[in-house]
């Protein structure tokens, strides 16, 4: 019995005819690149390499004439100008015949020249195809087993590097790219530790899709602490279990939905009000306190209370959570022209001005009428109220406080310089109960001194 041999041949493929082809080199060696890459690289004169610092080059070498852009790295300070100049040498060259340019990875995938070639080509009346291949993700969500149908994050580590709080949704897993130095990892750092614990296990994916592949998980505060940081590292950090946002508003909608909590279901805007009031009550008595796990108790209380209201919202089609937020993003932003814009303010009182000035524009805009200078929200305390009328009323110069203190001596002897917060206190309890002696409500009998002082004003605002 003779054994038959069977040989194999190339497919003829039907390859890109364009001017200008961007074609994907994966994130490994050329045993993973696609076919159709691997013809047109060896059918085509021009072909143009961002850069050579690839795993499978030395493969390529052999068989493929190129040319590669790293010459321009060197020779260009600013990442923008880099990209500039790759953009201007490939329509140089494309204005000559086709041209193959391929990139690390795949060509829509964390490569910044892949859109700006195919902007510029279009200008120019020259046709432009892309031709991708597998990139760094699969192989890098593969090296941590995860699948990221169930859920996952991609972040740029340069972009990420410059926030101030992680683009993130901590209940998902996040893979963090082009963490290629140690001063990248230190500022990635920083900025997740204001989302996550410095205890958290993240783990460093050194060459994914390639043979030299490798791992290390460490504590987050420690990730920047080694030095074999480079172009083909990226960053996993695993999710934190229910402490998202997102994990609070899943859990009220499934409170409020029909297989909840009869509480729940039966909460209205209105009844919401007075827990409201409370929640925040008890947080501030927790930060008086300076009890840190019960700040942190009431403060979530205070959070649950918020989302509860803005999935009542959200059920009777008046609100959304995203609408509050996407407000107050807006207003915070509008509000701080010396932070966000070219605004400058010179002192704390130019920052006053600017913000009365700001906030005036915006009820002008709102087509409402002018706030007068001791105008505040009906539901503060009486107290509250008082001292922040006083403070209006003085810069409004309807008021001298110094004044007013020395209005009663008897009762400015009880309170002489120096007397601290627990002797006001005293006081202030005292007062308290002289005017239950008298039958009287301290709060209302403030509250409608403060409401009379204010028309009384009102002439001269």
């Amino acid at each position: 019995m003779t054994a038959t041999q069977t040989t194999f041949s190339l497919p003829e493929l039907s390859l890109p005819e364009a001017d200008i082809v961007i074609v994907g080199l994966g994130p490994g060696g050329v045993e993973n690149m696609p076919l159709a890459v691997w013809q047109l690289l060896h059918t085509t004169d021009q072909v143009i390499l961002r850069t050579e610092r690839h795993p499978g080059i030395e493969t390529l070498r052999r068989s493929v004439s190129f040319e590669t852009c790293d010459d321009l790295y060197e020779s260009h300070a600013d990442f923008a100008d880099v990209y500039g100049a790759i953009v201007g040498r490939v329509l140089e060259r494309a204005q000559r015949g086709h041209v193959v340019y391929a990139v690390p990875g795949h060509p829509w995938i964390g490569e910044m020249t892949t859109p700006r070639i195919v902007t510029a080509a279009v200008a120019a009346g020259l046709s432009v195809d892309v031709l991708g291949g597998a990139s760094f993700i699969e192989s890098s969500w593969a090296a941590v087993g995860i699948d990221p149908m169930d859920g996952s994050q991609i972040v740029d580590g340069m972009l990420l590097a410059r926030r101030h709080h992680p683009q993130i949704d901590v209940q998902f897993p996040a893979l963090i790219a082009q963490v290629y130095a140690r001063h990248v990892a230190s500022d990635v750092k920083l900025v997740l530790l204001n989302a996550y614990p410095p205890e958290h296990p993240v783990t460093l994916i050194h060459a994914a899709g390639t043979d030299e592949a490798r791992t290390q998980t460490v504590p987050l505060h420690e990730v920047d602490h080694r030095d074999d940081f480079d172009h083909l590292t990226s960053l996993y950090v695993p999710p934190l279990p229910r402490a998202s946002l997102v994990d609070l508003q899943e859990l009220i909608a499934h409170l409020r939905a029909p297989d909840g909590c009869p509480w729940d279901q039966e909460q209205t805007l209105v009844t919401l009000k007075g827990f409201l009031l409370d929640e925040a009550a008890e947080t501030v008595e927790a930060i008086d306190n300076e009890d840190d796990d019960h700040t942190v108790e009431e403060l979530g209380d205070l959070m649950g209370i918020a989302v509860m209201i803005a999935q009542v919202g959200s059920e009777e089609g008046r609100f959304q959570m995203a609408d509050a937020i996407r407000t107050s993003v807006e207003k915070l932003t509008r509000r701080h022209p010396h932070v966000f814009g070219e605004t400058d303010v010179e002192n704390m009182d130019a920052l006053y001005v600017q913000w009365d000035e700001i906030k005036a524009q915006e009820r002008k805009a709102k087509g409402q009428a002018p706030k007068g200078p001791l105008d505040l929200p009906a539901s503060l305390p009486a107290l509250e109220k008082a001292r922040q009328m006083q403070s209006k009323a003085e810069k409004a110069g309807l008021l001298s406080r110094k004044a007013l203190a020395q209005e009663n001596p008897a009762l400015a002897a009880l309170l002489p310089a120096g007397t601290n917060e627990e002797e006001l206190g005293r006081v202030l309890w005292q007062l308290v109960a002289v005017a239950k002696q008298l039958d009287l409500e301290p709060e209302a009998a403030l509250r409608s001194f403060a409401v009379r002082f204010r028309e009384e004003a009102k002439p001269n605002e």
